[in-house]
């Protein structure tokens, strides 16, 4: 930007000169905040690529748990029909004590 001396000996900005600074600036300032909303999306579908992969990490690893409790379940029930084939009497006191220990709580609400 042209400058002016506190003496007056130097040149006086014309307004001409004054307006093609600012035209000037008028573009800088377009180029700049052209090149901002380009970051700025590049940076979204970065963010967002980012999210997906761990979105999905997430769902391997929930679908990997949901498999080993699955599997978990089917030994205790395979264990628990054992049980009871091999000792059926013992069996059927432990049910009906659990039952018992249940009704006697639900009596007391």
């Amino acid at each position: 930007m042209a400058r002016t001396s506190a003496n007056g000996s130097g040149k006086d900005a014309t307004v001409a000169d004054l307006s093609a600074q600012i035209e000037t600036l008028r573009k800088d300032l377009s180029a700049l905040t052209g090149t901002i909303n380009d970051l700025g999306k590049a940076k979204s579908s970065e963010l967002k690529e980012a999210a997906t992969d761990r979105v999905e990490m997430a769902r391997e690893k929930g679908a990997q748990a949901a498999e080993a409790v699955t599997s978990r379940a089917k030994e205790v029930h395979e264990q628990a029909n054992d049980f009871v084939k091999s000792q059926p009497a013992t069996a059927l006191g432990i049910a009906a004590g659990l039952g018992f220990l249940v009704g006697m709580l639900n009596a007391r609400r």
